[in-house]
């Protein structure tokens, strides 16, 4: 197969969570840019739908995914209109607060329940939903603080959640591999988006990352996006259960 060919998505459909904002919505103009049809969700649909005015080949869906009529809504939207799903993106998540102390039982469960429990569900509603063992890429989005520790940012619970993550993109790639369904995670560092507000525009905090980044810097805008459609591309046809850390050295130290 010719390098470019590799990573067109040219006639494949892909579902993106988390769209409305931050990296969600990178991955989402990533996928439409090599030709795919994204059906971006989230709860903000005003938002999803100026993603759509900008980006063609952007379907804004409304959807919360710790709802499962919303997840069933969204699975059978896709494939009704267009017969298929071959991407799966689940990167709907939330921080949580920083010391365990505030992760009382209700903010640990709600946290756990859209960052883990919520993509678990969606990708077993697609995966019930393709036939013939059609080919899938499902790449869960984790993060850096399912790796290590990064007190006294991160957090327990969604420390939990990143980590969980994990070892569920684990089982569910050796669970599916006979079937031709790749399971990946991609496990992003730093970036200065909405899920990480004041972390960069916070001198103090700011400083604590370049100074434990090899690279010396937080992740800019674009950065992860090639490492997010490698894994969904023909590009990574024969890997599967992996994280791909696009970290800039964070974990290497």
């Amino acid at each position: 197969m010719e390098t470019a060919h590799l990573f067109d998505l040219t006639g494949r459909v892909a579902i993106v969570t988390g769209a409305s904002s931050g990296l969600g919505d990178g991955f989402a103009r990533t996928l439409a840019a090599a030709g795919a049809t994204v059906y971006a969700a989230a709860r903000r649909l005003d938002r999803l739908d100026r993603l759509a005015s900008e980006v063609p080949g952007v379907v804004p869906v409304a959807c919360d995914v710790t709802s499962p009529e919303d997840r069933a809504s969204l699975v059978a939207r896709a494939t009704r209109e267009l017969g298929r799903i071959d991407v799966l993106v689940n990167n709907a998540g939330m921080p949580g607060p920083p010391s365990a102390s505030e992760d009382t039982v209700e903010v640990f469960d709600s946290l756990l329940a859209l960052n883990l429990t919520a993509g678990f569900h969606l990708a077993v509603t697609v995966v019930d939903a393709i036939v013939d063992d059609a080919p899938l890429s499902i790449v869960n989005i984790s993060s850096v603080v399912g790796l290590v520790s990064t007190a006294p940012v991160g957090g327990a619970s969604y420390a939990a959640s990143k980590a969980g993550t994990l070892g569920l993109t684990r089982e569910l790639a050796g669970q599916w591999g006979r079937r031709g369904i790749r399971v990946n995670a991609l496990v992003p560092g730093w970036f200065d988006t909405e899920m990480t507000d004041g972390l960069f525009t916070n001198e103090k905090s700011a400083a604590w990352v370049r100074r434990n980044t090899m690279l010396g810097r937080g992740g800019r805008q674009g950065e992860v996006d090639g490492a997010l459609l490698f894994l969904a591309s023909d590009a990574s046809s024969y890997m599967t259960g992996q994280a791909l850390v696009v970290d800039g050295g964070w974990t290497a130290r």
